[in-house]
Parts: C-alpha cells; structure tokens; sequence
C-alpha cells in the first residue's frame, strides 16, 4: 500500500511534460541486496523510480518496455573512479587527477574539472555504469582533496553531488608525501583533523607547514560529521589506527577504501561501524602492506557485519569500471570453492549498486530501483554478473542514454574490410 501511494504521489507532482516509462516482464533485481524477481515492473516518472517489484500496476497511457527474456536492474556504481578527471595514460594534458605543484591538497575541489565530453565515460556508460565517486590523487600530502559523485549520462551537467566526501592515502602510498613514515603521516592527519575543528586558532605562518588554512577549512566538514573521510588503508596496523581517529574525533564518518587485510580486524571494523569499500579480488600479497590478501576478504566482512561495497582499488587503473560486474560475479562464485567465502546472488549484486552509495550516505538518493531513488535504470540481455551479459538499454536519471562509444564506432568502422568511405590511408 506504502508504494502505491508513493507511485500516486510522484504522477501527481510530475510535471506534464515529463514521461512516465513502465519496464515489464523483466527479471528484476532491485539492488538493495534482496534477490532477483520473476516477471517485474518498473515504473519512472519524473526522472526517479515510482515502484518496482512484482504485481507492480503499470498506469494507463505511458510508455511500456518489454523486457521479457530480459533483466533489469540499477545501474552499476563505481566506488572508486577518475572517470573524468583522467581520459589517457601518457597525456598529461587530460590528467587533472593529481596538483604536484600545487599548495593546497584537501581544499582542492575536483568538481569543476569534471570533463562529461570524456570519451571514458561513453566507454562505461555503455557498459552498464551509471554512478562514479571521482576521487583525486594525493601528491604533497596524504590529502588528496574532495572528491565528487558523478553521473554518466551524456549531457554536460555531469555533477550529481560536489564535494561529497574527502580522500586520504595512509599506508605505503602516503608516506612520501607525509613525512617518509607512518608515525609522521598519522601525525600529519591527526594534526589537520585537531586544525579544522579550530582554524582560526591554528597557526599557518610556517612556511613547511604540510598544510594551508584553505586546506584546514575544508577539513572543517569533516571532522564535523557533514562530510565522509575515505581513508585508503591497507595492512591490519594502519585499519586500526584509523578506527582509533573516532575516539578523538567521535562525528567522523569514516569510510574505509581497500581494506585488504580487513578480514583480520572485521568484528573491530563491524563494531565501529564503518563501512568499506574494497578492493574486488585481491588476492597476491604484492606488497608488504597486502602480505594477507585473501579473495575471501568482502565475504568476511560482510559475514562479521561490516557494510562492504566492491571497488576496483588496487586492481587496476584505466577504464576498467565495467569491470565491476565481473568482480561481483566472482563473489558468488566463491560461495562454490570449499573453504572461500563469498556472497550470494542478491548481496553480491548490492556491492556495486546500494552499498557503494550507502556508504557516504546517498542510498535514499542512487543505487537501487526502491521508490524515490534516481532512475538509473539498465535492461541487460542476460544476468548482469555474468561475462557475456550486455546492456540493451540504459536509463540515467529517466533519461534514455546513447549506447555507442568510440570503442564501439571504431568496431563498425572497421568490422567489413571492404571498400567503404574511409580516408585515402585505408583505400585498397
């Protein structure tokens, strides 16, 4: 009855020109960890999911998709992304993940250099990726800056949320820009944390200060509670002294960003009640900080009750996002390996849907096809976790996307080596 009401509700404030879409008859997960559903209806109104589920009524008069031998799910949310603020390797024209030459460090804000016109994002938008948290690089500090939550969507208004939480390096990967060690980064971001609760008290005028003013201000949010700190941890030492940052500093929303040897503190991490987003399957102790990565790592958390969203941290760079459903259906392979850990179908599934976004707060916003939620919304051929599924069709925000990218326009250009309209280079 409540998601009756909530679809009666969103027609009526629905302005006349917006178009209402029923999607039926699709095999439908709805992202929020439950399991998939025979025979489902979606409906969208006003560019959000009015309901979803099985019985939904479709109104008279909208448009009707059938997806019958189809599945239909949100789109896939990227949870740790430079989509773009990065659009090639060995340009660094188009790289504005990184300032090394700047003077500020988390006072930076990527927001305005988000490029939607990037050719990555057409890239991943065609592969089911609706969402992406843009995080920047650190470079002079263990603060990297604020990182944004975009969408994919092929039009220039690619901000969802600006400044929507803060990214730090604390590990092997800080200490160059910290000091050289652990023990002087972990100085350096309890020093900062203790500036923003006070800056005007703070002093700034030594010029090897590792920080500025502009960069404590805007620590200020975070040490506040009004803004998540993604901390990027690996090894079980540097997980701890993390979670110990909320003794001193009790409103941070602590977020945890890889995680390799979590499994090992999980209960400590579950108690503390800090989500993580980790890394996909790591499972080679490549560095010393990973020396107890094990592919097991998400499903025990997950069995501790940690809340754990699927990322491919540490995995790879590049535009490999897509890659997701992948890693995600790996995790319910795991549940058939005597001795692994994994996840089934339906929470599998919530690591690169509801659980990325739960974790800085945007659930009740993205990642799920449950009433109010932003309608991105994907029809796949087949089921999304496995390798030769593809999307049919994509849905950002109500909105029907373009499924070409320039992968896919060099594949038709291409694809018949007989004579065509091609420049004088390929005439035969």
């Amino acid at each position: 009855m409540k998601h009756l009401l909530l679809a009666a509700a969103a027609l009526i404030a629905a302005p006349l020109s917006a178009e209402t879409i029923a999607i039926t008859g699709g095999k439908l997960a709805i992202g929020d960890g439950s399991q998939p559903i025979e025979s489902g209806t979606v409906v969208i109104a006003n560019g959000r999911i009015v309901a979803a589920g099985a019985g939904v009524a479709v109104p008279a008069g909208v448009r009707v998709i059938d997806a019958r031998g189809k599945w239909v799910s949100p789109g896939i949310i990227a949870g740790v992304s430079t989509l773009g603020i990065l659009d090639g390797y060995g340009m660094p024209e188009t790289n504005d993940a990184s300032a090394p030459k700047s003077p500020f460090s988390a006072a930076i804000d990527i927001a305005p250099a988000i490029d939607a016109s990037g050719q990555r994002i057409a890239i991943e938008r065609s592969a089911g990726v609706t969402r992406a948290f843009v995080i920047p690089s650190a470079e002079n500090t263990m603060f990297a800056g604020q990182g944004a939550v975009i969408d994919l969507g092929a039009d220039l208004d690619p901000v969802t949320r600006a400044r929507a939480f803060q990214y730090v390096e604390l590990g092997e990967d800080a200490t160059d820009h910290s000091g050289g060690s652990r023990p002087a980064a972990h100085v350096l971001l309890r020093t900062a944390l203790a500036a923003a609760g006070n800056p005007a008290g703070a002093s700034f005028a030594d010029k090897s200060s590792l920080i500025t003013r502009q960069d404590a201000e805007a620590l200020g949010p975070v040490v506040r509670g009004q803004m998540p700190l993604l901390v990027h941890v690996e090894r079980v030492a540097d997980i701890k002294a993390t979670l110990a940052l909320k003794a001193d500093f009790p409103r941070l929303k602590l977020v945890l960003v890889g995680a390799t040897e979590g499994w090992r503190v999980a209960g400590d991490i579950a108690a503390a009640h800090v989500p993580v987003i980790a890394a996909g399957l790591v499972d080679l102790p490549e560095k010393f900080e990973t020396l107890s990565a094990t592919q097991s790592n998400i499903g025990r958390l997950s069995r501790a009750g940690v809340m754990v969203a699927l990322s491919n941290a540490d995995i790879s760079e590049g535009p490999y996002e897509s890659y997701l459903a992948q890693y995600a259906g790996n995790l319910v392979a795991l549940t058939k390996i005597p001795g692994a850990q994994g996840l089934d179908w339906g929470a599998a599934f919530a690591t690169i849907t509801s659980k990325p976004a739960a974790a800085i707060g945007m659930d009740g916003e993205i990642g799920s096809l449950r009433p109010g939620r932003r309608a991105d919304v994907v029809i796949w051929d087949g089921d999304p976790l496995e390798l030769a599924s593809a999307p049919t069709a994509i849905f950002i925000d109500g909105v029907a996307q373009p499924m070409t990218s320039r992968q896919t326009r060099l594949r038709d250009r291409y694809l018949d080596p007989g004579e065509k309209n091609l420049p004088k280079a390929y005439e035969h």
